[in-house]
């Protein structure tokens, strides 16, 4: 909630598209914008995009097999229609991309109530016998603490989604705090409410060993109307790999305006106005991630490389707040705020570092490996001629194939 806040302040202070790329290039400039570019359309999008898809696959297949394991191909198979489909629709038109997110919002809505109705009746008969002993043979080390936080926020991931899209917001000086405000209220209440519904009915052994919680819960619960619980959160998963492909579209878009990614990605289809190349770009690479086969070791990658971009946002609040007193500020948040959020993602950085080294040093690395990459392709006026060759053929290809024009021509077409 505190990072929330403080992306509030810094929407509203530079309102422009891509979130915290476009906080950090305002305050520390192209290169350290461009590593976190770099990570984003690396790591920390497609990486997510393919765990949520995954996890949607889990639960549309899990009422087809509750009583063996679920075959793997099948399941990375379906997680690829998922993102396919996604990407097609986000690529035709906008409206259906929105329409899909309004809908599955209300479908994971509608699972999270129901599990937290029976959870709260299963407390009143007296079934908490899960809550006693919870924590027994758990380490409370300051690294296993931090990887638990990391595993943690990775359930919220989303409360700085928002930002990314803020040209596309009405009046965002009024509406952007208050759709954070709202949201992220909402989401924490929910989700936490869910996971203690979850104990008055699954065990600690049990909650380890699922890989669908909820529908261990709804096994033991609705009889022969479990599968109704896995339906509903696999269309919630549908609905929200629709909405990390939406806002990522917009991130590489806002890139390519900045010269910090290829110019194809700048281009807008010319009769739906969709950002398609980029939307196309995100569903590739994401599924080049589900080749892995760790859900976790993925998970660790995303959370350091992404909290380490978000512990830096918060940082060029700070930053603005000093070098750049003359921006119109309508929010302006205590300093204890960012400050504090500052202080708690650092510590969570350096001991997941501490405790996961091998990811967190493949992490690093990854960053790191984007600083060639900007001096050979980013850099403002290095691009080497055979290189730039290249990616103009492409660029011309792209275009040829997907119909699209720049953003700024196609905007003088339309005048």
């Amino acid at each position: 909630m505190l990072g929330a806040y403080c992306y509030a302040e810094l929407g509203i202070a530079i309102m422009k598209s891509g979130g915290d790329y476009a906080y950090i290039h305002e305050a520390f400039g192209s290169v350290f914008a461009f590593l976190r570019l770099w990570t984003e359309a690396l790591i920390v999008r497609p990486c997510s995009q393919a765990i949520v898809a995954l996890t949607f696959s889990y639960y549309v297949m899990e009422p087809l097999f509750p009583d063996c394991e679920q075959p793997q191909i099948a399941v990375r198979l379906l997680a690829v229609v998922c993102i396919m489909v996604l990407t097609a629709v986000n690529a035709y038109d906008v409206n259906y991309a929105t329409r899909v997110q309004d809908i599955f919002t209300i479908a994971k809505l509608a699972a999270l109530v129901l599990i937290i109705i029976t959870g709260i009746v299963q407390a009143c008969r007296g079934q908490v016998m899960h809550f006693y002993g919870a924590w027994d043979g758990t380490s409370a080390d300051a690294g296993s603490l931090s990887l638990a936080f990391f595993s943690g926020l990775f359930a919220y991931n989303g409360w700085n989604y928002l930002n990314c899209v803020i040209e596309e917001l009405k009046d965002p000086e009024k509406n952007l705090p208050k759709a954070i405000a709202m949201s992220c209220l909402i989401v924490m209440s929910v989700y936490v409410l869910c996971n203690l519904a979850y104990f008055t009915v699954v065990s600690k052994e049990e909650m380890l060993a699922a890989q669908a919680v909820a529908v261990v819960f709804a096994q033991k619960v609705y009889g022969v109307m479990w599968w109704i619980v896995p339906v509903f959160v696999a269309l919630s998963t549908f609905g929200g790999v629709n909405g990390i492909l939406f806002t990522t579209a917009r991130l590489f878009f806002v890139g390519a305006r900045n010269g910090h990614m290829p110019r194809m990605m700048l281009m807008v289809q010319t009769k739906r106005m969709t950002p398609a190349p980029a939307v196309i770009f995100m569903g590739f690479t994401s599924l080049l991630y589900l080749v892995s086969t760790d859900m976790f070791a993925l998970i660790d990658y995303v959370t350091f490389s992404n909290w380490l971009a978000i512990t830096l946002s918060v940082v060029s609040l700070l930053w603005l707040r000093k070098k750049r007193p003359e921006l119109h500020r309508p929010l302006n948040i205590p300093l204890i705020a960012p400050i504090t959020f500052i202080v708690i993602s650092s510590f969570l950085i350096i001991f997941s570092i501490y405790q996961a080294p091998t990811q967190t040093g493949f992490g690093c690395l990854i960053i790191a490996s984007g600083i060639p990459i900007y001096l050979i392709c980013a850099m403002p006026k290095r691009h080497p001629k055979p290189i730039e060759r290249a990616i103009n053929g492409l660029t011309v290809l792209v275009q040829k194939i997907l119909i699209c024009l720049p953003e700024e021509q196609k905007v003088k077409d339309m005048e």
